[in-house]
């Protein structure tokens, strides 16, 4: 914690010191009431995993959930201090007898909870354009990710530096030493000891983009991303993106792994994925073609990070994220925005992908196969109101065909069907 205090210290000097040379957020501060925002997410939850594995079990959580979202404004002044809070209250629709895919806490007996409560708070300073927050937070950082995609989101407890002194740059640096699941009561289930993170992202134009970001998990992992996104104007309003991105991950000895990694008795066990896509958009219609490979002696293995399996900021993530051992995946993507057909706020996605060449492994992390395969049949439709009394309402329905190879089974979801269905209606507080 130490360093991290030095690396905080230091950074709020830089700021201080360079604060006359670009425009200052903090010199535009309002006050702590002033510029105080809150908002309340209440969202309705359903998912369903139909398995169709030999020994898998069928999973079901639903559940009705409020959370809240409050940040005061930063006092004025040369350095501005302010707090924020977040939380969430819950309770489970139905028995929930079969309760999992990370929506409902459960008791030590297996049984779903009837209702559960969490949250914390973080105090925060500002100096010209760089902040540093203390406590709890949510983080979105393609190492270390909150997961958002359940019921309520994972939280972190740890301290962040932010900082965009430099025109057009973010820079950040933090550590974190604690972090609680979507659906866990303990503060710090997972016994995270340490996690350090850093980087960077800059637009070069408005054309193109790029981003650096590492994290440091003691006694775990080492990991690193990168990420290169283009977008090329067309004629008549179109364009195309190409987008590059991938992660380098150095794994401590005597790392246990997940399933989806093979041979966890390896030394010096590393795994390089990477994905390449090529996006065209034009009107209502956008199409996209990626692929996505591993290498390296494990799969790309995102419990390491301990973390809600959420730090995959990859293309071929629905479902499945096409993470096995040296695995290489192709996706076609196609979307469609109805509003032309008068129906502003409806989407749909569809796409399928396909995997192959995986190194397989059974139960006890012996290689059973070396050219498994896995595809899955996505579609999801969202709807989000536009206007009136219950504008950016959304309802979103979405389903998963998953099949894998018989030597796949084991080692990953298996085959599975399907179905998610959120409602989500956000009301502003002040």
């Amino acid at each position: 914690m130490q360093n991290v205090q030095k690396l905080t210290l230091a950074v709020l000097i830089q700021a201080a010191l360079i604060s006359t040379a670009y425009a200052s957020e903090q010199s535009e501060a309002k006050g702590f009431v002033e510029d105080a925002e809150g908002s309340v997410l209440f969202r309705t939850g359903y998912i369903n995993r139909d398995k169709k594995a030999p020994g898998k079990k069928d999973q079901s959580s639903a559940a009705q959930s409020a959370i809240v979202k409050l940040e005061s404004g930063f006092t004025q002044g040369v350095v501005g201090f302010g707090v924020n809070a977040v939380g969430d209250a819950s309770f489970k629709l139905g028995e929930n007898k079969n309760a999992n895919n990370g929506m409902i806490p459960k008791h030590a007996d297996g049984s779903a909870y009837d209702h559960w409560a969490r949250g914390g708070a973080s105090v925060k300073a500002r100096v010209s354009n760089t902040t540093v927050e203390y406590g709890t937070q949510v983080l979105d950082i393609p190492v270390l990710a909150s997961n958002t995609g359940r019921m309520v989101p994972e939280y972190f407890t740890g301290v962040l530096a932010t900082s965009h002194e430099i025109e057009n740059l973010e820079v950040i640096a933090g550590k974190f030493t604690k972090n609680q699941y979507s659906d866990q009561i303990n503060t710090d289930s997972e016994k995270l000891d340490r996690a350090v993170v850093w980087g960077a992202k800059y637009k070069v134009n408005d054309a193109l983009n790029t981003a650096y970001y590492g994290v440091d998990i003691k006694d775990k992992l080492e990991r690193h991303y990168a990420n290169v996104n283009y977008k090329q104007a067309l004629a008549n309003d179109s364009s195309f993106t190409y987008d590059f991105s991938g992660y380098h991950t150095e794994f401590e000895p005597g790392t246990t792994y997940s399933a989806t990694v093979a041979d966890p008795s390896t030394q010096n066990t590393h795994n390089t994925i990477f994905a390449v896509s090529g996006t065209y958009n034009k009107d209502v219609h956008n199409l996209m073609l990626a692929y996505q490979q591993n290498s390296g002696n494990v799969g790309y293995d995102y419990s390491g990070n301990g973390d809600g399996y959420q730090s995959i900021y990859m293309p071929n993530s629905y479902l499945s994220d096409f993470i096995g051992n040296d695995e290489k995946s192709v996706q076609l993507q196609y979307s469609y925005n109805f509003k032309n057909q008068g129906l502003a706020g409806l989407n749909w996605t569809t796409a399928y992908v396909y995997g192959w060449d995986i190194k397989a492994t059974d139960n006890k992390g012996t290689i059973i196969s070396d050219h498994a395969k896995e595809r899955e049949f996505f579609n999801q439709v969202k709807y989000t109101v536009q206007s009136g009394f219950a504008k950016d309402a959304s309802l979103r329905v979405r389903n998963s065909y998953y099949r894998a190879s018989n030597a796949y089974q084991a080692g990953y979801i298996g085959d599975t069907n399907e179905w998610r269905i959120f409602l989500d209606i956000p009301v502003k507080l002040f």
